[in-house]
């Protein structure tokens, strides 16, 4: 069997969700880089758009498949590789850990993503734009660290890592990059510390990927 394929961009927080995921679970797969910003976008060019009619990342080739979407992604490495697992046993808490990551998923990471900036910036001056940004991750912010008070352990939900901590990290790392004052979120700040502790999240890291710019490379 060939090894599994990701398409991803290093920066990419939904691309960055699934290698996390991958080295979680030991998984060995091939990286192909898609440029979102060079030329235009390479996620818009015929070659990729057969690949993800979306045109965006991650996308997922394995045994003759194709999936997109970080969190289906997710969903299909738990069921295909259920140890280790990355969702918990109990239904209260799947649901629990499935709620946090519709919340940063679905109602924080698309309104400030790529696509969405993109279109703003036509609307608004650079300055405006990371307004924006800063806006709607700190309105969903302010809603997660509430949620986390009554779930969370040493991770997002209880002592072990879920789907739910591989989607809160590259949340934060959108956070530091649009310049979001963390102190009002203590709790978030803590599990974030805590998982960037961990070899698999280190390795998912975006400066650590094979197409971060070397300027950026950690």
């Amino acid at each position: 069997m060939s090894k599994p394929v990701l398409y991803s961009y290093f920066r990419s927080s939904c691309a960055w969700r699934v290698r996390i995921a991958l080295n979680i679970k030991g998984i060995e797969y091939e990286y192909k880089a898609v440029n979102l910003i060079k030329d235009g976008g390479m996620q818009r060019k015929e070659e990729y758009i057969a690949v993800n009619p979306m045109q965006m990342v991650p996308a997922f080739v394995v045994d003759g498949a194709t999936l997109t979407q970080s969190i289906p992604i997710m969903e299909y490495l738990e069921e295909k590789y259920p140890s280790p697992a990355i969702l918990p046993k109990d239904s209260l808490q799947r649901a629990k850990v499935r709620e946090i990551c519709e919340i940063i998923a679905s109602g924080i990471q698309p309104i400030q993503n790529l696509v969405v900036l993109q279109k703003v910036q036509k609307l608004s001056s650079e300055e405006e734009k990371a307004e924006w940004a800063k806006f709607w991750i700190n309105k969903g912010f302010i809603a997660l660290e509430k949620l986390l008070e009554k779930c969370s352990g040493q991770y997002c939900v209880g002592d072990t890592v879920t789907m739910a901590d591989m989607c809160l990290v590259p949340q934060v790392g959108n956070a530091k990059r649009f310049k979001v004052d963390m102190s009002p979120f203590p709790l978030i700040s803590k599990i974030n510390d805590e998982l960037e502790k961990l070899e698999e999240f280190q390795k998912a890291s975006p400066f650590k990927q094979p197409d971060c710019p070397e300027d950026l490379k950690a």
